[in-house]
């Protein structure tokens, strides 16, 4: 079932989709063309990943970790379907990253790679948006980077785990203005779901509606105010984005993040 979290006449409704209809609590049918959309969860957390794909590290120059790479996307980055982005000021390089979203169903603590999946409430689509300047060093929290409020668009539906088949076996695919910029399959990440759970919760806690973020493919191109980007996940929907600039009483961007004190692995 896919459901989603839309406001329509001024309420906050919640429903499911059904012959191209948002069906609500009552039962009445909502056009999705003409609702505003919500976050699909509201998460406690947002773990993500980086580099969980050989080619996308490739692309950066940047040699693949060996072991999961996680940061954070703070809440304020959060952003529903057909959210505005909002561009930095200043920014030389930002550009998007089509993700797959796992939604935890409920808690897990010390869980068990193949116990790891019975965990997984649903699915979403993630774009993980960055501000190339400040990630020269990867294994450093990019937080400069990526957390900047508006660069964690989620939704736009929460796909139960019943829905999808094979989780490892979906095609990504992000445009921009109805131009495809990135390609690739969630078979090809590097770390799967089960281990990923097993790994992050062996030390904190997941929380039922926590979002984990699994990586991106090859592809990642700039992005400018202006643009809608339409990335899709396959058989989750798609979720669209436009930019705009940042205000001008902003101080633009200035510098970028130094190689100096890169983390050593100690």
């Amino acid at each position: 079932m896919k459901y989603a979290r839309f406001t329509a006449g001024g309420r906050m409704l919640n429903g499911h989709l059904h012959d191209g209809k948002l069906i609500d609590a009552a039962g009445v049918a909502h056009d999705p063309d003409q609702v505003q959309f919500r976050l699909p969860v509201d998460p406690p957390k947002v773990i993500a990943l980086a580099l969980n794909f050989n080619d996308h590290a490739g692309e950066l120059g940047l040699t693949q970790p060996k072991e999961p790479a996680l940061f954070w996307k703070p809440n304020t980055t959060l952003l529903p379907h057909r959210g505005t982005v909002i561009y930095p000021r200043g920014a030389e390089f930002m550009h998007y990253e089509v993700e797959l979203g796992v939604i935890l169903g409920r808690d897990a603590r010390r869980v068990k790679a193949k116990d790891a999946m019975d965990y997984v409430g649903g699915y979403t689509i993630g774009n993980d948006l960055v501000v190339r300047d400040y990630v020269t060093n990867t294994f450093r929290p990019p937080m400069r980077g990526k957390g900047w409020d508006t660069f964690g668009p989620l939704g736009p539906y929460y796909v139960t785990a019943d829905e999808v088949k094979d989780p490892h076996d979906l095609k990504l695919t992000a445009y921009v203005n109805g131009e495809l910029r990135q390609e690739g399959s969630t078979k090809d990440m590097i770390f799967g779901i089960p281990e990923l759970i097993e790994h992050i919760s062996r030390f904190m806690t997941l929380q039922k509606d926590d979002v984990i973020l699994t990586g991106t493919p090859k592809g990642i191109s700039h992005v400018h105010p202006g643009d809608v980007m339409r990335l899709e996940v396959e058989g989750l929907g798609e979720l669209v984005n436009d930019i705009v600039e940042e205000d001008e009483g902003a101080d633009p961007i200035t510098g970028k993040e130094s190689r100096e004190g890169e983390w050593d692995g100690r």
